[in-house]
């Protein structure tokens, strides 16, 4: 069987006296159980060799991390707004953009989510405590694989198929949101105070599953539901490397 090549953008992080490009090791940890072979693409490329890239790759993970600058959805900055990073903001847009046109399958996670509605088109919420408070705890300083809320996914939906129920609990550590949906997205999953916390491609559409939660973080628990979305974006991407 053949082994799709996956980017994960990744993020810059100043540690033990130097600057250091990676991602979290649950990313990878979660793509190489599904199947999948992790290539790692630092925000400092930012703007360039979009192309270059992609055509190596079978398959896009956008990754959580910072927030996303406001000025891409012609919002201002909110009090709130945490740290933004144009490099990554660059890279990230830009290779979406250029995958979507591709039909490069994509998966989309916690600032992915955020990211992909802003590139075709939607808004967000900058900082849910203070524009659209609940009592849901999404900003949870628990475990990173600790459940904190359910999401109520709608039946039928790529996202209720790849984790196996219309009802999940998860993991939650964002406090920006989708405000406005985009143009050639679908809702697919709610938290109880209404938010998104799950959509995916319109029928039609290039192929793309995006999720509010941090899915990679159960990578270690077998029989964990989320193993479901690398699984189904795995073969997704095989099968695009396939017809390559």
């Amino acid at each position: 069987m053949t082994a799709p090549r996956i980017g994960i953008t990744g993020t810059t992080r100043h540690y033990q006296g130097a600057d250091r490009a990676g991602v979290n090791a649950a990313y990878v940890r979660a793509l190489l159980r599904a199947g999948g072979v992790p290539l790692v693409l630092p925000a400092l490329i930012g703007g360039r060799y979009h192309p270059e890239i992609l055509d190596g790759l079978d398959g896009l993970i956008l990754s959580g991390g910072e927030d996303v600058d406001p000025a891409h959805f012609g919002h201002p900055r909110h009090p709130a707004l945490g740290d933004v990073d144009p490099h990554r903001d660059a890279l990230e847009l830009g290779l979406f953009r250029l995958a979507w046109e591709r039909r490069l399958p994509t998966l989309a996670i916690c600032r992915g989510i955020q990211l992909a509605n802003v590139a075709l088109g939607g808004t967000l919420w900058q900082d849910l405590p203070s524009e659209a408070p609940s009592d849901v705890s999404h900003q949870a300083k628990s475990d990173r694989d600790t459940r904190t809320h359910t999401v109520e996914i709608t039946p039928g939906s790529r996202l209720a198929e790849a984790l196996g129920s219309t009802r999940c609990e998860v993991n939650s550590f964002h406090h920006q949101a989708i405000k406005d949906l985009a143009p050639g997205l679908v809702a697919t999953a709610w938290a109880p105070d209404g938010h998104i916390e799950g959509a995916e491609s319109a029928p039609g559409q290039p192929w793309l599953l995006a999720v509010q939660w941090h899915p990679e973080e159960f990578h270690h628990h077998d029989g964990a539901p989320d193993h479901g979305l690398f699984a189904a974006f795995v073969a997704e991407s095989r099968r695009v490397a396939v017809a390559r």
